[in-house]
């Protein structure tokens, strides 16, 4: 078990219990989330170690290692992914201005989003540290991701992009990891960065109940505020930050199971939607946002 004494992004000894939340896919076990005063990274508290954490991912119901459909929340997730994973794609290209380059996938899951990009023409390469999922991708696309325990060994300025797709938000060696991004990144590349934003109205709305907090597999939850501050530790710099529109509703859904036991499609879309209509007058409030960052 891991007890912080000081913030994990700025160090600050300056923090304080935010809220509690349960781990409503595999323990049951509740653990305090704790809000850095300073930067305003919030962290999870008392949290598995690396080598303890694994058993907390073992669920049919964690949908980027086992790629389930079962359940209605499930089939909705797949259901949008294909205007999702383009909408990446295109994403890439525009903010790169290249139709086809080199690209490092941290957390690949099981290479849905590898295989889109890898149809466009582009050079892919995947790091994914569960086996299971690992396996589903080469059976499923063709695509072998490296262990992640392979992430130092890759070539070093040599990526033109790198993603991670709601990961960083799970890694325990944090400093480390971006350390190590930052060297795979070419002199120009980008790197980009989607986590969950404990800013948003769903957030506020489902307080202990968000889904996007999902205790101890989520090891940090970010601001925008705390994003920025360290990124600039390592010489990062976030030029632009994009909202992710269609997690508000998948959030809200989770959340009000949750909550509520069932998941209330008419509340939960409605609340994804007041989410996202706040999102209009400030594009930082958004259920989960994307941070596209330079060297």
């Amino acid at each position: 078990m891991i007890t912080y004494t000081h913030c994990p992004a700025c160090s600050s000894e300056d923090f304080h219990e935010f809220i509690s939340a349960k781990d409503h896919t595999v323990s049951g076990e509740s653990f305090r989330i704790m809000k850095c005063n300073s930067c305003t990274l919030m962290f999870t508290q008392d949290i598995p170690s690396a080598a303890d954490i694994g058993l907390y991912y073992a669920s049919e119901d964690y949908i980027s290692h086992s790629d389930t459909q079962e359940g209605m929340i499930n089939k909705l997730y797949h259901a949008i992914r294909k205007r999702t994973l383009k909408g990446k794609k295109e994403l890439l290209q525009k903010e790169t201005g290249k139709a086809s380059a080199k690209i490092a996938d941290i957390g690949c899951g099981t290479g849905a989003f590898l295989n889109t990009m890898k149809k466009a023409g582009w050079n892919v390469t995947g790091v994914e540290p569960d086996e299971v999922a690992r396996k589903k991708a080469a059976a499923l696309y063709g695509i072998e991701p490296r262990p992640a325990g392979e992430l130092n060994s890759l070539p070093q300025n040599e990526f033109d992009v790198i993603t991670l797709w709601h990961v960083l938000e799970h890694v325990h060696d944090l400093h480390g990891y971006i350390a190590q991004l930052k060297n795979m990144l070419a002199e120009n590349g980008k790197l980009f960065i989607a986590v969950p934003n404990y800013t948003s109205h769903d957030a506020g709305h489902y307080g202990s109940f968000w889904a996007a907090y999902d205790v101890p597999r989520h090891l940090y939850h970010f601001s925008p505020q705390s994003m920025r501050a360290l990124l600039q530790q390592h010489g990062l710099n976030v030029q632009k930050v994009r909202p992710m529109w269609f997690d508000s509703f998948y959030v809200s859904m989770l959340s009000e199971k949750y909550k509520n036991g069932k998941g209330d499609i008419i509340s939960a879309f409605f609340t994804g939607l007041v989410s996202n209509i706040k999102t209009i007058g400030n594009q930082e409030k958004c259920s989960s946002q994307i941070y596209i960052i330079s060297k």
